[in-house]
């Protein structure tokens, strides 16, 4: 925790919602930003440690959130990176 950026995915929830998957993704990244809580990815059990990655599993995790990138990949080559970050 705080070597590396902390990383989520909100799709284990949701499901793919297809044109409206982007959106939601950006909501949850807005929202992980203005009240510093990044949701957990569910489902993920046991994550490997050697991944090199933070990932957030289990519950939700309470931490300062300056910034937030939410990326959108969609059926036919729709993607978008979208970065968010406090005013």
């Amino acid at each position: 925790m705080g070597t590396y950026a902390a990383v989520t995915a909100t799709k284990s929830m949701t499901g793919h919602l297809f044109g409206a998957a982007g959106a939601v993704g950006a909501i949850a990244a807005i929202r992980s930003v203005y009240e510093g809580v990044v949701p957990a990815t569910r489902n993920l059990e046991s994550p490997d440690p050697e991944a090199g990655l933070d990932l957030i599993a289990g519950l939700p995790r309470q931490m300062p959130v300056p910034a937030t990138l939410a990326n959108a990949f969609g059926f036919g080559g729709h993607n978008a990176a979208l970065l968010f970050t406090a005013a």
